[in-house]
């Protein structure tokens, strides 16, 4: 059965029975852990999955912003093999490929053949992010790790369907130590700490206690009704107090618990596990669009867990190293090296779209390195066929230039989710780029079923990016906005840009205050006083 684990284990005998700890605790993981880990990640794969076919149509299909006609002459020979999401843009295939691998995301979950399920899993979810790299957020990274070293760890040896007489004799009362495991834990120690010193050698210094800004955590900490809540219980200085905890809880939780593993100390490792999955809860709180990514990421630590301590801490027998198990070896350490080739030997080229190489091998985790210096979200101000004016970008008949506050999807977007890469696909220019900008035309039209409401026709519209900084107290500046694009959906109809023309309402901030950049893409601060002024 276990064909990629590499070995079996004689049956369990008293003479076995040996004090836990040592090595074999550190780089192993117990039957229970492995277990969960296995349903935990399962179920939370399951989810996200499901969350996919809401971006379908708009990302994975040729009716959307990437038909394969402009994928295909960019990518290689290798690529187009191994994307098989890329091998129709019909909506209705990728429904159906999206459907398998939810099915087997929960066959993997249930544990029935978990090796097996883990792989075409893993395969199915590299080929759907290989569709469209515009999309490929840290959330996949993560599920691209943690499925990789699903397919070589003997995760249904508990709470699964197919556990057999002889695994629950021979394995799951010992701690299984195996190339995976090691790498596994390696991976999850790299992970944290690449996490960790992004933030503690950020040259700003935006994580420590002595920082001259607004410090990191307060100024991330900011959007949601649980960042409100925390705010006014620890208030500026207790946030400040407590950003650089987040360092050090990051860089040195996996440590903790790798020495509480070696003395077999169970306290130091629930203590570990707990400190970093009280990080990841308060991320989800107090962040938007971070729950699930949150929740992965405290599965991550389950391997860790000293589930099955009391009794012995063994490893595998290692004597039986089948031709597969070379081959699982050679695949591991394929990965793991693959890594550090492409962060420290290879070449700009390498890391193009056009190879899967960056998608495959990309392992950085230092994302929120610095303080967040402002905030930007966007508005789609768009004229109808009957002359009304909409928001387009936040589907709604209203047009509101204020900053998002608390239960608004994002301060970053009006919509969450894989939209969230949208606005940085700006600089796309020719056909491609008409196709991705015409799309939001086509969709609004599609929802308001043009057809029976021809008034309700979406003519023109101006992408407008705006930002705010980030102050003290939970305060914010005046806006300042930028014209990313102006698109006409319907040709014939004149766009004008102008600052002294009213066309889509008013754009000012709340006090009244305005400051409007007048080229698109990046031109000159042009400041403004007097709401009642806008662009198109």
């Amino acid at each position: 059965k276990n064909v990629l684990t590499s070995s079996t284990m004689p049956p369990a005998s008293s003479t076995d029975s040996i004090k836990p700890g040592g090595w074999k605790c550190v780089f192993g993981c117990t039957a229970e852990a492995l277990a969960l880990y296995r349903i935990s990640l399962g179920i939370l794969l399951m989810i996200e999955l499901v969350l996919r076919f809401r971006f379908l149509r708009p990302f994975y299909s040729d009716l959307g912003t990437l038909p394969l006609q402009f994928l295909w002459p960019k990518v290689d020979i290798l690529y187009k093999s191994i994307c098989l999401h890329c091998w129709s843009g019909e909506l209705l295939v990728q429904r159906v490929l999206l459907s398998f691998q939810v099915l087997f995301a929960l066959l993997f979950t249930i544990g029935y053949h978990s090796q097996y399920m883990a792989t075409i899993s893993w395969f199915l979810y590299l080929s759907l992010t290989l569709r469209n790299t515009w999309l490929n957020f840290i959330l996949d990274r993560y599920f691209h790790y943690l499925l990789w070293y699903a397919i070589f760890l003997p995760t249904d040896n508990k709470y699964s369907i197919t556990r057999s007489k002889c695994h629950e004799n021979n394995i799951h009362n010992g701690t299984i130590v195996s190339l995976a495991t090691i790498m596994l834990k390696l991976q999850v120690l790299w992970l944290y700490l690449d996490a960790g010193f992004g933030k503690w050698l950020d040259p700003l210094g935006g994580w420590t206690f002595g920082y001259d800004g607004v410090p990191a955590l307060d100024s991330y900490a900011r959007h949601t009704l649980g960042a409100r809540y925390l705010y006014g219980i620890l208030g500026p200085f207790g946030l400040r107090l407590l950003t650089p905890v987040v360092v050090y809880v990051e860089m040195l939780s996996i440590p903790i618990a790798i020495v509480g593993s070696y003395f077999a100390n169970s306290m130091l490792v629930y203590t570990a596990i707990g400190l970093i999955c009280a990080l990841h809860i308060g991320i989800a709180i107090t962040l938007r669009n971070t729950v699930l990514l949150s929740l992965v990421a405290c599965s991550v630590c389950l391997v860790f867990l000293p589930l099955g301590w009391t009794r012995a801490c063994r490893n595998l027998d290692t004597k039986n190293n089948g031709r597969l198990s070379l081959i699982s070896k050679i695949l591991i350490l394929s990965m793991a090296g693959g890594c550090v080739w492409l962060e420290v030997f290879s070449e700009s080229c390498d890391q193009s779209v056009k190879h899967i190489w960056s998608t495959v091998l990309h392992n950085r985790w230092n994302v929120f390195v610095g303080s967040e210096e402002y905030v930007t979200w966007e508005i789609a101000p768009g004229r109808l066929a009957d002359g009304s004016i909409v928001d387009v970008w936040g589907r709604s008949n209203t047009v509101d230039w204020r900053l998002p506050g608390t239960g608004a999807p994002c301060t970053s977007t009006a919509r969450p989710g894989r939209w969230r890469s949208f606005p940085y696909l700006a600089g796309i220019e020719g056909e491609e780029g008409d196709v991705l900008w015409r799309y939001l035309c086509d969709e609004w039209n599609r929802e308001h079923d043009v057809s029976h409401h021809p008034e309700t026709e979406l003519q023109e519209f101006n992408f407008f990016m705006l930002q705010a900084d980030v102050l003290p107290n939970m305060g914010f500046s005046t806006t300042r906005k930028r014209l990313i694009k102006s698109f006409q959906c319907v040709e014939g109809i004149g766009v004008t840009v102008n600052d002294n023309e009213t066309i889509f309402g008013s754009v000012g901030s709340t006090d009244g205050n305005h400051e409007q950049d007048e080229n698109r893409n990046g031109g000159r601060d042009n400041d403004s006083r007097g709401g009642a002024d806008s662009e198109l």
